[in-house]
């Protein structure tokens, strides 16, 4: 469904439990970031409300879930650690076509939100299918579901609005994009990295 060429090496939930406080702390602070993005592309797009209702909902989804990040960190009797840069994140902004027509422009923030709602599911997936706290393992199946719906959310935004845009071509490109960059993650207790 999600059409990622790459799959994520399940020995990666290896690396990922060694250090638990980090992998939450960096989880946490990608639902932060995913609520500031929803917001700000509605900021920049308001004139769709039928997309700001539903962006709306995606930042209130995006700011429980780093609640209920942090719940977990606070049950745990972990510490959320400071703000990481996410380099995954920072590879993808720079496929990001700049410079063109503000639809243009709307359209590339949509799919490049929509890739990395479709990578963090792909990720939460194989955490929830392979790590070894069941607690933990059911709170990522959950969230994995939600991502799911975020990433067609985006998705189909990009399609419905991005008009005179070969849409489904441009998708292909950062799927292809994507996939070049993805295997020089997954080494890392993050969830891209």
């Amino acid at each position: 469904m999600l059409g990622l060429k790459l799959a994520t090496d399940p020995r990666w939930v290896n690396i990922v439990e060694s250090n638990i406080e980090e992998i939450l702390t960096d989880h946490a602070w990608c639902e932060q970031k995913a609520a500031t993005n929803a917001i700000s592309i509605i900021t920049y797009n308001s004139e769709h409300q039928d997309l700001v209702t539903d962006l709306l909902a995606i930042a209130k989804e995006e700011i429980e879930h780093f609640e209920m990040v942090h719940e977990l960190i606070k049950k745990k009797g972990l510490t959320l650690g400071r703000e990481r840069k996410d380099h995954y994140v920072n590879e993808l902004y720079k496929f990001m076509e700049k410079g063109g027509s503000r639809i243009s422009s709307f359209v590339e923030r949509l799919l490049f939100s929509a890739m990395i709602e479709a990578r963090s599911c792909e990720r939460f997936k194989v955490l929830s299918q392979n790590i070894a706290d069941k607690e933990l393992a059911k709170f990522y199946h959950d969230l994995m579901i939600s991502e799911a719906g975020h990433y067609t959310t985006f998705l189909g935004y990009a399609k419905k609005y991005g008009v005179g845009i070969d849409v489904d071509k441009r998708w292909k490109a950062w799927i292809d994009y994507e996939a070049s960059i993805i295997v020089n993650y997954g080494k890392n207790e993050t969830v891209h990295g």
